[in-house]
Order: C-alpha cells, then structure tokens, then sequence
C-alpha cells in the first residue's frame, strides 16, 4: 500500500491511498468464497455452488462489499501508519476500482490541531477571604419570611410598604404602548397587577405616583423610561399610564418563631437559622469554586493560541445555538424575537463554540501528558446516577446513550472534570479581601 499526505489547511489534510492490484484480487477472491459459503442456487445444496455461478448472480453485491472492505481497511490502516489523530469522518472521492488493477482513493479528513503544551501548572488564582455572616444568616431568614407575608385589604389611602392592585393601560404621545412595544405586554397594559409602594418597584417613579390613593381612585401616572431599559422599544420613552387602584393591601410580617420555621419544615427557629447558615455555606463554596474554575479556563485559554478544526467549531457552534433557543424559549421569549436577534444569537455561540473546542484539545492534551484515566466504573456510577435523577432504568438509560453515542460524552464530561481539578489543586492561589 502507498500512502501520500498533503496539508490542505490548518487542521485538515488531503490522504492519498492506493492498494496495488494483487491485494484487489485476493480481497475479490475471499469474498466470493464468502458468497459462495451463504449462496443458494436452484440445483445445489446451499454453500456448494460453483463460483462461477455465484459470481454470476450476486456479482455487483460481492463489488460492492470488496470496494466497501478494500476502501475502509486501507483508509484505518493509512491513518495508523501516517499517526494522523482524525476527527469525524473522512470525505472519501476520487475513486479507482476494478479487478485486476489497484485501487486509488483519497480521503480528505479533519484533524487534531498541532500546537505546544503551555505550563498549566501555577496558573493564578484569585481567591475571596470569604464567609458566612450573622448579617448573612439575617438577610436570607428575612427573605424567606417575605415569602410569608400576608396582604390584608385596607380601606385607606396607600402608604410606603403597601401593595396596590391596579388595572392599568399606557400610551406615548398619544399612541398605544402595545402597538409601540408589542412583546412587551405586561409593561403596556395589564389587569389585577400588584406594585409595592417603594421605590423602584416596577418601574421607576411608578409606585410613588398611587400613595395616599384608595380603593376605586383613578389616577394618571407619567414615567420616562430610562435609556438602559430593558425593553429596547420604549428606552427614553415618555409613557402615560391611566391607572385603577382596584385594592389597597397591607403588609404584615409573621413572628420568627418557632410557628414559622415550621411553616419550612424545621423543627424550631434555631434549627431553621442551622439549615439557612449551611444552604449558604454550601451556595458561598459551590460560587467559589465555579469562578476559581472560570479564572482557572481564563488562564489557560490565554497561555495558548492555534487553530481550529472548522467542523468541531461548526458542530459546537449548532450545540450553543440550540442551547441558547432552548432557554430563550422557557424564559417565554418569543419565536419572532429570536428570529430578529438570531445574527448576535450565532455570534455569540460561534464565539463560545471556539473556547469550548480549544478548550477540550488543551484538557485532552494535559490528560495525556498527566496520565489521568476514566475507569468503567467511573463511567458507570455516572450514568446510574443519571438514570436515577431522571427516573429512567439504567438498562434504557444505557441503550439511549449509546444511541447518540452518548457514553463517550461522559467519559469526556468526567475526564474534563478530573483535569479541571487537578489545574485547580495545582494553581497558585492568592487570598484576597473579600469585596462587598
């Protein structure tokens, strides 16, 4: 067999095979004994056929199974020989192939980028001297009795602290927010809507327009919208909203006690202050350590520069746009309105894409070097794990994995991890005070 390699462009190389013609004739000759073995012709017991006859009736199959064969081992064993790392599939074309002659292809193939390893160990750290405080403690157990506030109706006029449920619809010189902003529709008109009476509720100078109003008050609320504001349409807008109080409500607070902390199934209020001390503990350690491992990415991508294959950043590039749709999609956000962002939508992903696969070539590279394996056990606890959280058996779990090729992405997913860590365990890390 002759092999010839030509570089087409970075991360892509044009391979040249050619398998001399006595190798095509011994590869015809074992496939049609195969044939014949499994042939069954009208006046021979099966398997005992003349070749001649099976050559006769099944010729194009046994063709095409000798070029399929021919072509696939010769394509394996070239990538061997060459030590070509390919991605993906190979485009195969320029194809010579009869009996009696050699058999010529080439095959224009992806491959790994070529680039040096940079030092990944020391790589600089920054961490917070941070930890949970009693003032900590006493934000969260307020949050979580906002979450048991009640609302009784008064009849009085509004007062700071209160909620107003109103009706309301708006307009901008003249002319309808709805037709202005169409998708945003709980900013242009809306029915039963509660505001608290504070500052910065809903939008600014809103809610301080209805204190002193009662139940049944009509009132004209005039508010500029902000240039920054969130929905581009009415940014450094005037807007004139006709509001209906329908309801005024006060707001009571329950008692911290232990009537409370049972009401989040705690056995008293020192245990509740217990569990809310250690949910933050474990939020303030799970923030630490997602933006140690962001800064730790950060480092490494800027240690090293090269280039791309063009389908790996495609087809992480389709992953990050589908990702992206997706949870635009559950935030409610219109079709029509990813439709119109869909330019800075592939942008972005194509951005990301790229830090992905760079990425994912430096960590393999760094398992290589650091001899840091997956086990099958690994592999496997982790697909149990995954089985139980979505409540599908483990043998059906398996079987759509390997489906989509599925069980590779996790061995991927875990060896990523364990590098991750090993860079984190080896970082130079300095503390640093914590910021407010």
């Amino acid at each position: 067999m002759n092999v010839t390699v030509e570089n087409l462009a970075p991360c892509k190389k044009l391979v040249r095979i050619e398998v001399d013609a006595a190798a095509v004739d011994t590869a015809f000759a074992a496939m049609e004994k195969s044939f014949q073995k499994e042939a069954n012709i009208p006046g021979f017991r099966p398997g005992k056929a003349p070749i001649t006859m099976v050559v006769k009736k099944h010729g194009d199959s046994i063709k095409d199974e000798v070029k399929r064969k021919l072509i696939g081992d010769a394509y394996r064993d070239a990538i061997k020989e060459k030590n070509i790392e390919v991605i993906g599939y190979p485009d195969i074309e320029e194809i010579q192939f009869t009996r009696g002659q050699s058999l010529m292809f080439a095959a224009t193939v992806e491959t790994h980028p070529e680039f040096e390893l940079p030092e990944y160990k020391g790589l600089p750290i920054k961490r917070e001297a941070k930890e949970v405080t009693e003032a900590d403690v006493a934000k969260a157990i307020e949050m979580l009795r906002e979450q048991r506030a009640d609302f009784a109706k008064v009849d009085r006029g509004l007062a700071t602290g209160d909620i107003a449920v109103v009706n309301y619809s708006a307009t901008s010189d003249g002319k309808p927010l709805a037709e202005i902003a169409p998708t945003a529709k709980g900013l242009t008109a809306n029915q039963g809507f509660w505001i608290e009476m504070k500052e910065g509720s809903f939008i600014p100078g809103f809610g301080e327009q209805l204190i002193g109003a009662k139940a049944g008050d009509k009132r004209t609320v005039t508010v500029d919208f902000p240039a920054d504001f969130v929905s581009k349409e009415l940014s450094g807008l005037k807007g004139v909203y006709e509001v209906e109080v329908v309801e005024a409500r006060e707001k009571a607070l329950p008692v911290l006690d232990d009537a409370f902390a049972k009401t989040f199934e705690a056995e008293s209020f020192e245990k509740l202050r217990e569990g809310v001390r250690r949910d933050l503990e474990s939020e303030l350690k799970y923030k630490q350590n997602s933006d140690t491992r962001s800064q730790v990415v950060k480092a490494l991508l800027g240690k090293v520069n090269f280039d791309l294959p063009e389908a790996a950043v495609a087809n992480e590039t389709r992953n990050v746009v589908y990702n992206l749709v997706q949870e635009n999609a559950k935030r409610g956000v219109q079709k029509d309105v990813i439709e119109k962002e869909k330019d800075a939508i592939y942008s972005a992903a194509n951005a990301n894409a790229k830090e992905r696969v760079k990425l994912a070539f430096i960590v393999q590279r760094i398992a290589e070097k650091e001899e840091i394996k997956v086990s099958q056990e690994e592999v496997l606890r982790r697909i149990q794990s995954m089985a139980s959280m979505y409540k599908i058996p483990p043998d059906k779990f398996i079987k759509d994995l390997q489906k989509r090729n599925g069980i590779v992405e996790i061995y991927d997913q875990i060896s990523t991890e364990k590098v991750m860590t090993f860079l984190e365990n080896n970082a130079a890390v300095e503390t640093i005070a914590a910021t407010a």
